[in-house]
This record gives C-alpha cells, structure tokens and sequence, in this order.
C-alpha cells in the first residue's frame, strides 16, 4: 500500500471548515493507496470551502459515499482528502402529491425508498448494495440494475441537481418539479463521471407509484441459443415486464438462497427449490392486476420453469443484483467486468466470454440486462495461485477483441498489481477528447480523482 502525509497546516484548515472531529485519519484503501486524510462536510458550502483549499494547494480529492464503488477504475496517483458526503443525509423536501422529493447526496439510497415507500411511492433503481450506496455516489458512478430494463437509469428521473465544482463554487442545474426550462443537462453530464467532475450535493427526483404485486417467471434453455430466440419472441409480444435478465449457467451457483417457489402448474403449496445450474435462463418480472399476470401465464406457457413472488421473489432479485459482490466475495481474485452493446450483441458478446476463458484457464459466469446490453461478466480462475498479471491483461485483450464493432467492456473489479497492464476502461463510443475539454474546463487543475477516470 502506499499513502501520503497531509501536512498539518492542511489538517488545522479542514478542521476550521468543518470542525475537528469530522477530520479523521483511515486505514481505507482505494486499490492500494490510502488516503491521508478523510473530512466530513455537513454542507454544500462546507464542500465548496475543501475544494476551494484542495485547488489553492493542489491536492488531490477523493469523493465518497457508501464506499460502495471505489475500487472501480484506474490506480490513484494519490489520494490527500477523501471527501465524504455522509454527513449529507436529509430529505430536503418530499411533497407525495406533486411526485417529487429532493433529497442531499450522502442520503443512502435504501433510507429514502424507505420514506417513499410510507406513501407507497419509489424510486425505480435496484442497482447493488442499496443500504450503503448514497444517491450522489449511485449518480456519479452510473449504477443501475434489472429494472433499468424498463424504467431506465437513474438520471432519466433526476430533475434537478446540485453540486460544487473543483473551484469551490456551488452550481445548480434543473429543478423541484418535473416540467424544467430548457437549458443544459447537467444531471447526464454528472452521471457517470465518477466524482472527476465535481461533487454532488443534492439531487431532485420525480417518484413513481409502486408497484402493487409483481412476480416472476424463470424459463431456462438448453443452450444460449435457444434463450435469444425466446428472447426476441418476447420483443416481438406485447408483453412488456419490468425486467428481463439472461443468467448463464455458470452463474446459477452465485444466486443461492433463493427461498421459496411456485410451480407453474400447481399455484400452491410453496416448496424450496434451486433454480437449474446447467442451463441458460431467461427471467422475467412482471406487475399489474391478476388478469394482467394471468396473460404472462397463458402467454410464457410451457417455457416457465419456476414461478416466484413474495419473499422469495425479493430474495432472488437481490441475489441478482449482488451476482458480483457474491463472486467476488469466494473468489478474491476474480475479474469482473461491465458491458455496454447494442442489444443484438448481447449473444456475441457471452460467445465471447464463454470462448476466452477456457484459454486463460478461468470458469465464466454472467447476469445481465437481456433487453439493454449490460451484462455483467465474471471470470474466476481455476487455480488456487493468483494468475500473474499479464494474463488478466491479455485474456481482457482477447475478450475485447471478440465484441463486435461499438461495444465496450470496462474492468470493474480485479487484483490491484494487474491494473497497471492495461486499460481498464477499455474503448468507449464517446467523444473522449470532448470529454478532455470538459475536465479542463471544469477541473483545469484535476485535483478530482486524478487518474482514476477515463479523463
């Protein structure tokens, strides 16, 4: 590991900002290197009043939430504050009847379901580990789930935000109701950023009812090819479910402790079960009325293996969206990477997958959103002994050699010392150079995650 010394004259300056007991020392490292200091701000004006230090003294700033996200990205040149916005935790404002609640970034994101959910309202993400993940910190890295399938991300329903620039200066963007004037789009421009761009401090958002009964339906396949076959079979239906997921069978074993289900047959009694763990599976999850269920029934037929609701329905979703906390969690030294494709190369890109490990003597497994292109590819080695570095860097290399033209796959997770060997982000379709021109023009000193980025 290593770490930096934060001179005691920067120490003394934080603790006026934002007294001393919310400056604090930590042996938390963000792929090997641990900050100096951690502050705690209790305000946007505090945050305005770090940053305003950090780029007079040139110092790096780390933003943080839940900590949920930060070995995600390239290895830090350094780390002088890690500022985190846990402090930030209030509702702002929440008025049921105008579907709207505002809401300070720290805040984390279970906490504010909860308070929605009094007024049965929510907002529609399942991205993982939702008890710790702040909104800010959800927003700034892009983090979504199987219900990005039909709701979208996040920033679709984020109409106003607030947030403080490398200088110091506290900006708004957009606003408290739904219908905002025109004007840029700051909340697109921040998602996704990972705090290289600014720190968020409050977020608006327009909340949905929730939904009054759901349930799923699992259909499992004998090979890949069969379940995106049925998949453009359920394009092509009327049916619209709020998710729609393809889990390799690899992947199966990840998603344990699933409770209780209904056979499709025979609606009652329940009986615990395990989903199959040799073969592909479509999962759906629908809403609605017990007609509009019903028709799911009727229509699916014979393709549905396993049927659950309640409990154990909640208890496979949340295995879904934790599938790479799982692995990660029995194999320390798995890689774990996120794909972005056009919906008609999610069956290339799993062929890749299934093809490149063997060669690098790894077992594949994968979850994703069948309907959008995000999948979410693990490759755990088979041997005991860490691989050597090189052979993450060239099996990535491999593997992104076989997607098809405009597809990207980032490394999110993977041993630190392999990092360095290659790029982590990998391609992206986006104009990186206007990015470039957006962090000089917001962060012309890059004090904010210096290196961890794309830019």
């Amino acid at each position: 590991m290593s770490t930096v010394t934060s001179p005691a004259s920067v120490d003394r300056e934080l603790a006026a900002i934002v007294g001393s007991g919310n400056v604090r020392r930590t042996d938390f490292e963000i792929n090997g290197v641990v900050p100096a200091a951690v502050v705690y701000p209790g305000s946007a004006d505090e945050v305005g009043a770090i940053l305003h230090l950090a780029n007079a003294r040139d110092l790096v700033v780390a933003p943080a939430g839940g900590l949920t996200k930060q070995q995600i990205g390239c290895v830090p040149e350094r780390i002088d504050i890690l500022l985190s916005t846990t402090r930030l935790n209030k509702v702002e404002e929440y008025d049921p009847g105008d579907l709207t609640i505002a809401v300070q970034a720290g805040m984390p994101f279970a906490e504010m379901q909860r308070q929605l959910g009094e007024h049965q309202q929510w907002v529609p993400c399942d991205a993982s580990s939702l008890e710790h993940a702040t909104v800010g910190g959800l927003l700034a890295t892009g983090a979504a789930g199987p219900l990005k399938s039909t709701f979208g991300h996040m920033r679709d329903f984020c109409i106003g935000i607030q947030f403080v620039t490398a200088d110091g200066k506290v900006v708004k963007g957009g606003g408290r109701v739904v219908k905002n004037v025109a004007g840029y789009d700051l909340m697109k421009l921040l998602t996704g950023s990972y705090g290289s761009l600014a720190v968020i401090t409050r977020a608006n958002f327009k909340v949905f009812p929730s939904p009054r009964q759901t349930r799923t339906f699992a259909c499992s396949f004998h090979s890949l090819e069969e379940a995106l076959q049925f998949r453009t079979r359920l394009f092509q239906s009327p049916l619209t479910p709020m998710c729609m997921e393809i889990i390799s069978p690899g992947a199966s074993e990840y998603l344990r402790n699933q409770g209780t289900v209904r056979d499709p047959d025979h609606y009652s009694p329940e009986q615990p079960v395990s989903l199959p763990a040799v073969e592909w599976q479509i999962v759906l999850r629908a809403t609605g009325s017990d007609n509009i269920l019903g028709r799911y029934s009727r229509e699916l037929g014979s393709a549905v293996t396993r049927m659950l609701e309640g409990t154990a329905e909640e208890e496979f979703w949340g295995w879904i969206c934790h599938f790479e906390q799982s692995v990660l969690a029995r194999h320390r030294n798995a890689m774990v990477l996120y794909t972005h494709l056009a919906i008609q190369n999610v069956g290339p890109a799993l062929q890749a997958m299934q093809r490149v490990a063997p060669d690098y003597n790894m077992i594949p497994a994968a979850v994703g959103r069948a309907a959008t292109g995000n999948l979410v590819l693990a490759l755990m080695p088979l041997s005991v002994d860490p691989p050597s570095a090189m052979q993450y860097a060239n099996c990535v290399s491999a593997l992104r050699g076989m997607l098809p033209p405009g597809s990207s796959a980032e490394v999110a997770h993977c041993p630190t010392e392999a990092k360095p060997h290659f790029d982590v982000w990998g391609t992206t379709p986006t104009d990186v150079n206007m990015m470039r021109a957006v962090k000089r023009a917001i962060d012309p000193k890059n004090i904010l995650n210096r290196g961890r980025f794309i830019v």
